[in-house]
This record gives structure tokens, sequence and C-alpha cells, in this order.
């Protein structure tokens, strides 16, 4: 598993922190330029249905969440580490918590400076298909004090870790927990007009760390279209699973078990499979689509609810 293909868009936050994680190990790896919202068809084809952006893909397996292609880029290119000085655990719990609290108080920020520019047809799918609520400026107005306050307390003690003049979280490296916080507030700051830095308190530390982490770059893209990553899923076969035991589910289910996966907050998709092998932190399910083959699609467990079908 070496060539790594992710879809994503180009002001989609999450794809961003994975842009910056191939920047960050120096990586080579192939961009597939897809819609803001579906329908997305060859994607879906690939993923069972699930509708979240980005999508990491390596031949026939495919990685669906943030959660999961972190972690999977970190065990097949180690150095440099996404967890200096052994901060895996914190990191991945504190970027998870992070990405939970701050994704609905940023949009309401972002929603006062854009919300009304929004084409009406974005609106209705994130509304009817994503985040369950109207993201437009009048509707989310009456809780913007809230949004203000939800954002300006995150970055209270975000900025008082920067404080000593580290030029990260954790110090001279920088980690998926950076990653994490780093993607909402480029969310806002690449979106908005410069007026949203006095109004979400992007200020002192903030800053220069912001600025130190988009100087990594996105590693080394290369454009290619949907029907060609299409492609190279059906001339591949999904690669042996080695890192993960397949009775590991420590919820009991056994490989071979028919499950769906499906995330716990928004975009509620199940996709359907069956189990090949499982962890307390990913699962891997086989699925068969009649054009693209045989694939092993990838989840992480922190947010996804597994169930037997």
């Amino acid at each position: 598993m070496t060539d790594i293909i992710l879809h994503h868009y180009t002001l989609s936050p999450f794809s961003e922190k994975v842009r910056v994680t191939l920047g960050l190990k120096g990586l080579a790896w192939r961009s597939v330029d897809i819609a803001p919202m579906p329908p997305r068809p060859l994607l879906e084809s690939l993923t069972g249905g699930y509708r979240r952006v980005p999508v990491m893909q390596i031949g026939a397996d495919i990685f669906c969440d943030t959660n999961i292609i972190l972690p999977t880029l970190e065990r097949l290119h180690p150095s440099p580490s996404l967890y200096p000085a052994g901060c895996e655990g914190v990191a991945r719990g504190l970027a998870f918590a992070w990405e939970r609290t701050m994704w609905i108080p940023t949009i309401g920020v972002l929603s006062h400076f854009i919300g009304d520019q929004l084409p009406a047809e974005f609106i209705k799918d994130r509304k009817e298909g994503y985040l369950g609520f109207d993201m437009s400026k009048a509707a989310m107005a009456p809780e913007l004090h809230l949004h203000r306050q939800r954002v300006a307390a995150q970055y209270a003690w975000l900025k008082t870790a920067l404080a000593d003049g580290r030029k990260f979280i954790f110090g001279d490296a920088p980690s998926a927990l950076d990653l994490a916080c780093y993607q909402t507030i480029f969310l806002l700051r690449k979106n908005c007009p410069a007026e949203v830095d006095a109004m979400a308190g992007h200020d002192g530390p903030l800053l220069p760390w912001f600025d130190r982490l988009g100087a990594i770059g996105h590693g080394k893209p290369e454009p290619m279209s949907p029907d060609d990553a299409f492609a190279a899923a059906q001339k591949a076969a999904p690669a042996a699973v080695t890192h993960l035991q397949p009775d590991g589910d420590p919820g009991g289910l056994r490989a071979g078990t028919l499950v769906t996966v499906t995330p716990d907050d928004n975009a509620r998709v199940p996709v359907a499979g069956t189990l090949v092998a499982a962890s307390d932190s990913e699962i891997v399910i086989r699925r068969s689509d009649a054009e693209a083959g045989e694939l092993h699609i990838h989840f992480p467990r922190l947010g996804f609810d597994v169930v037997a079908a």
C-alpha cells in the first residue's frame, strides 16, 4: 500500500488537515478534486455511500474520516511522527474533543460572515444530508453570541499552551493535535474577510503558530481524475490486514459478521459490509461493488457506531 490518493476539495478544512499531514511527511500523492456536495457517484461506489470528505484511497483500500487517515499515514510512514515525545494518546484524544466541540461554533462564526453568500442548494444539502440544521446567516444569527463564547473558550487554552514561545503545542514539532486545531481556524481564515480575526480572537501566539503550520505545505500532489482513481481500485485487490486481529472487536463481533458502520454525529449514512478485522481504535469491513470490485473500507472507532446488520 504505497500509492496515496486523496479525494477532497480545496476549502474543506478536514481535507486541509490531511493535506498538511502529507506535507509534514513529505509524501507524494494523487489529488482527486471532488464536488463540495453530492452526488459523487464514483466516490460513493468506493465508500459504500459514506458522504463526508476527505476520503483516502490506496488501491482497493478506502479510508473514511481523518481519525483513521492520520493514524494510517503514521503507520505506513512513521517519520516524522505525528505524535512527538510519546504524546499519541493525549494528541488523539484532545484532537477528537477539539473537533467535536469546535465544529458547530466555528460554523456559527463562519455563517455570520458568509452565510448569506452560500448557494441555496449548498445550505439545503447541509441541512438535509449532513449537519441537520440550517447554516444560513439568518438561521444562525440568534446564537452568534454563544458561538463566539465557545470558540473563545477553546482558543484560550490553546493560546495558554503556546504562550511560552513554543513553536507547537508539544514543543518544536507539530502533532496531530496541532493539525486538528489548525483545520477549524483554517475554515474561518480562508473563507471569511479579515474581520474574522478580531471577532474570533485570532491573536497573540495563535497567528504565528497558524502561519508555521500553513508553511508546511501539502507535500507533492499530482492531479488525478475521479475516473482514474476508480480504475485504480478496480485493478487492485485489498491489502492483507496484518495490523489488526480478525476477532479483535471489543464488543465481541467476529470476523465474517455482516455489520453497518455509521457516523454517530452527522451525515449518518450507514455503510454495510462484512467484518474483516477490528480493534478498539479501527474497524475494517469488506464490501463488493458491482463496478469497483472487492474493497476494504477502514473506519476509526472514535465517532462511529458498529452494529451487526
